[in-house]
C-alpha cells in the first residue's frame, strides 16, 4: 500500500446500535499520538452504540502509535460501556495488544497499603534481622565444613581460581595500598609532630607512628581498601552468576556453591591480606620517617631505633591477627550478598553496595571489640 496519511472513518448501522471504525493509511509515530479527548471528538456523539468494530483491512504500515491509539480507544469504550471488537486487525497488532495486557500494572496507590504501627514495624525489623542472622550462621557453618575438607585435601574447587584471586587481591592492590598507607603514616606523623613539639618530645613521633600503624591503622586501612575493591568484586561476580543461573547449574552438578565459589576467595584473602597489612605497616612507617626527617630533623637511624625501643613486636602481631579476622569479614560479606542476590541487574548493584557497606561497618565493629578485649586483658 502506498504511503498516505492516517484516517479514522466511522460508519453505523441503521438502528445506530453498532458502529464500524475503519483504519486507513499509515499509522506512524511521526504523525503524533491520538489521545483520549481527540478520539472522543472523532467518535462523537455515539449516544446509543452497543458495539464498536475496528476494521483494519485498509491499514497500511504501523508502529507503536497504533498500539497507543487502540489502548486509548479501549479505555474510552469501557467508559462509554461499549463493546469493542478487534478481531479484524492484523495478527501482529493483536499479539502486541495481548502482550501489553499481560504485563502487570504497578499499583501506585499508597493509600491501599495498610499503615503499620510502631510495634509492628519493630517486629518486622526484628524478624528480618533474625532471618539474616540465620542465613549468616548457615553460611558460616558451610564455610567451616569447606575449610575442614580443604585441610583434609577433599575440597572440590579449581586451583586456577585460587591463583587468579591471589593475583587480583595481592599484586593488583599494591599501588592503592601503598599510596593510602604512605599518606596515613604522613598524617599520623604530622598530627603527632604538631602536638609533641609543644612539649619538646618530637622523638616520640616514631613511637606514635609505629604503634598506630602496627596495631590499628595498617590492618584497618588495608581491610577497608580491600572491602571496597575486592569485596565488591566478589559480590558482583557471584551476583552475576546468580542472575545467569550458573550457581543453580553448579548445584545441579552436585557441587557445593560455598566450596566451589567461596573457598578459593577465602583462601586467597587469608593469604594476601596479612601480607598486604605488613606492606601497609612498612609504608606507613616510611611516611612517618619522611615527615620526621623533613620537619623534625630526626634522622632515619634515630627514628628506627626509637620505634624499636618503644614499640614491642607483639603490637605488630596484634595487627596481623586483626587482618585475618578482617579477611574473613570481607569475604563473607561479599559472598553472602552475592549468593543472596536477586535475578536482575539492579539486584547485582544493590548486592555490591550492601557488601561494601556491611563489610566496612563489620570491620570497624570487629576492630573495636578486639581492641576493647585486648585493653581489658592488658595487651
Amino acid at each position: 500500500m502506498s504511503e498516505q496519511s492516517r484516517k479514522l472513518v466511522v460508519s453505523t448501522t441503521a438502528d445506530q446500535t453498532e458502529a464500524r471504525l475503519s483504519l486507513l493509511g499509515d499509522w506512524r509515530i511521526d504523525d503524533g499520538l491520538l489521545n483520549g479527548e481527540q478520539l472522543r471528538q472523532q467518535l462523537a456523539p455515539a449516544p446509543s452504540w452497543q458495539r464498536l468494530v475496528v476494521d483494519g483491512d485498509q491499514l497500511g504500515r504501523w508502529d507503536s502509535s497504533l498500539m497507543s491509539m487502540l489502548r486509548e480507544l479501549r479505555n474510552l469504550c469501557q467508559e462509554l460501556n461499549v463493546e469493542l471488537e478487534l478481531a479484524s486487525l492484523p495478527q501482529g497488532v493483536l499479539r502486541l495488544m495481548q502482550l501489553a495486557d499481560s504485563y502487570p500494572t504497578r499499583n501506585t496507590d499508597k493509600s491501599t497499603k495498610p499503615k503499620l504501627s510502631l510495634f509492628e514495624r519493630i517486629g518486622k525489623n526484628v524478624q528480618s534481622s533474625l532471618r539474616n542472622l540465620d542465613y549468616i550462621l548457615d553460611f558460616l557453618g558451610h564455610l567451616t565444613m569447606a575449610l575442614v575438607r580443604l585441610v583434609k585435601g577433599q575440597a572440590r574447587y579449581r586451583s586456577e581460581d585460587v591463583r587468579l584471586f591471589l593475583q587480583d587481591a595481592g599484586p593488583g592492590s599494591f599501588k592503592i595500598v601503598a599510596l593510602i598507607s604512605l599518606l596515613v603514616g604522613v598524617i599520623l606523623a604530622f598530627v603527632g609532630a604538631v602536638q609533641l613539639r609543644q612539649f619538646g618530645a618530637e622523638i616520640y613521633v616514631a613511637s606514635l607512628v609505629g604503634l598506630g600503624m602496627g596495631r590499628e591503622m595498617g590492618a584497618m586501612m588495608t581491610a577497608i581498601i580491600m572491602a571496597g575493591r575486592t569485596g565488591a568484586a566478589y559480590a558482583a561476580q557471584i551476583g552475576s552468576m546468580q542472575v545467569n543461573e550458573e550457581v543453580d547449574a553448579l548445584k545441579t552438578m552436585g557441587l557445593s556453591d560455598v566450596e566451589f565459589l567461596v573457598l578459593p576467595r577465602v583462601t586467597a584473602m587469608l593469604i594476601m591480606l596479612p601480607l598486604l597489612t605488613i606492606f601497609s605497616i612498612a609504608m606507613g612507617i616510611l611516611g612517618g620517617a619522611l615527615v620526621s626527617s623533613l620537619m623534625l630533623d630526626i634522622g632515619w637511624l634515630l627514628y628506627i631505633k626509637q620505634m624499636s625501643d618503644t614499640v614491642a613486636l607483639y603490637h605488630y602481631a596484634i595487627g596481623l591477627a586483626k587482618s585475618i579476622l578482617f579477611a574473613l569479614v570481607i569475604v563473607m560479606s561479599g559472598c553472602i550478598h552475592g549468593l543472596n542476590c536477586g535475578r536482575s541487574a539492579t539486584a547485582v548493584g544493590k548486592a555490591t553496595t550492601l557488601a561494601v557497606v556491611h563489610a566496612i561497618v563489620a570491620i570497624i565493629v570487629v576492630d573495636s571489640v578486639v581492641t576493647i578485649l585486648l585493653t581489658v586483658l592488658g595487651l
